[in-house]
């Protein structure tokens, strides 16, 4: 059994971790360097594990003495590895990125909540509201369109001038093709 060490164990330990804690630091840099933009984007819920997998493995290694630079690094290779394969495959497959990310929902949409949609959110209007004002919008009547994007992030749309917006609206993708109509 190790002994407990409370305030002071040696300088070996301190040495240990200042060396392998910047190594790991390097490392972990030039890998998502190379992996692309992407790594570091908005994050999705496989993004968000990646990054926790990350962190945990990267505190694991400056703190445990059991566990070996190579074996981290090893670590750190295959979660960004993970990470750019299921972005590599969201990008070719629908059907993949149907399974690895929400699709966004449409909470507000031309003078109306959309109560299911936010109750399926655990969205409220007051939040709603708060969006809008962060936006420096005024008045709902301002509005097209309040989106929860696939990210969990808010997308306020003010209304068009524009007639014919059906074929060229950002809200395409978030309409049920029955309520395509309401772009006319």
């Amino acid at each position: 059994m190790d002994k407990v060490v409370f305030f002071f164990g040696g300088i070996e330990p301190i040495i240990r971790i200042l060396v392998v804690g910047t190594l790991a630091y390097i490392s972990l840099v030039i890998l998502l360097r190379v992996s692309g933009k992407r790594t570091l984007s908005r994050m999705n819920a496989f993004d968000f594990v990646i990054t926790v997998a990350l962190g945990s493995t990267f505190g694991r290694l400056i703190t445990a003495k059991t566990v070996s630079l190579a074996e981290s690094i090893t670590a750190f290779f295959l979660l960004i590895f993970l990470q750019y394969l299921v972005s590599w495959l969201t990008v070719r497959s629908s059907r993949f990125k149907q399974i690895v990310t929400a699709s966004p929902s449409l909470l507000y949409f031309r003078g109306q909540f959309l109560d299911k949609t936010m109750k399926q959110q655990r969205v409220t209007q007051p939040e709603l509201l708060a969006i809008v004002r962060q936006n420096r919008i005024g008045s709902l009547e301002d509005v097209e369109a309040i989106v929860m994007e696939s990210a969990g992030t808010f997308a306020v749309i003010k209304k068009s001038n524009t007639q014919d917006i059906r074929n060229h609206s950002s809200l395409a993708n978030v309409l049920p093709d029955s309520s395509k109509s309401y772009l006319q």
